[in-house]
């Protein structure tokens, strides 16, 4: 869009009027202002969860290598004949990796300070990640119990496909929302 010069009548017994007065006084140039600065704010929180939705990705995916890698290793060695105490050990290690890692990298800026902040955030992490794990089990029981679909494709699709897309998408907002929300962050976000 281009910019037009709108001219500004000054009386001459008011004197010298600097030109960035004059223009900020013109009520073109505040909406168009406004408007201009709101477009970076934007684009910088887009960016901003663009950042961290990389981040929580590769570090989920490193996750999800820890918890195959953990539950294979304790199954050929220690558990060989405990596949649901090896799970239960391997995600919570996997958990406990994800914490530490979201919480020092992708929401470092929101993490709280503090041991009874670190303890409320841990807590509200281990319950977000337990509804999570609820989300894929609920689609999986969807599909395998309610409409029928019992061959190990459609448990996958379901539990591993569908379910972990959704529960992931859940975590994300709720870490961003809730989890790693410290009373600095939220008064930043609504000074912005």
């Amino acid at each position: 869009m281009p910019r037009t010069v709108t001219p500004v009548l000054v009386p001459p017994s008011t004197g010298p009027v600097p030109i960035e007065s004059a223009v900020a006084d013109h009520p073109a140039a505040t909406s168009g202002a406004s408007a201009t600065l709101a477009r970076p704010a934007r684009v910088l929180r887009l960016r901003a969860t663009a950042t961290q939705l990389a981040s929580f990705g590769a570090i989920g995916a490193i996750c999800f290598v820890i918890d195959l890698g953990v539950y294979n290793l304790l199954r050929a060695t220690v558990l060989p004949d405990g596949p649901i105490a090896a799970k239960i050990f391997s995600a919570v290690v996997a958990t406990v990796v994800a914490w530490l890692a979201n919480r020092s990298v992708t929401f470092r800026s929101q993490r709280r300070v503090g041991r009874k902040e670190t303890l409320r955030e841990g807590l509200l992490f281990a319950v977000t990640n337990v509804i999570g794990l609820g989300i894929a089990a609920a689609c999986l029981f969807v599909s395998h119990y309610l409409l029928g679909f019992t061959s190990t494709l459609a448990d996958n699709v379901a539990g591993n496909g569908v379910g972990l897309v959704l529960g992931t998408v859940f975590r994300f907002v709720a870490y961003k929302a809730l989890v790693f929300r410290s009373t600095d962050a939220h008064a930043k976000e609504h000074s912005a």
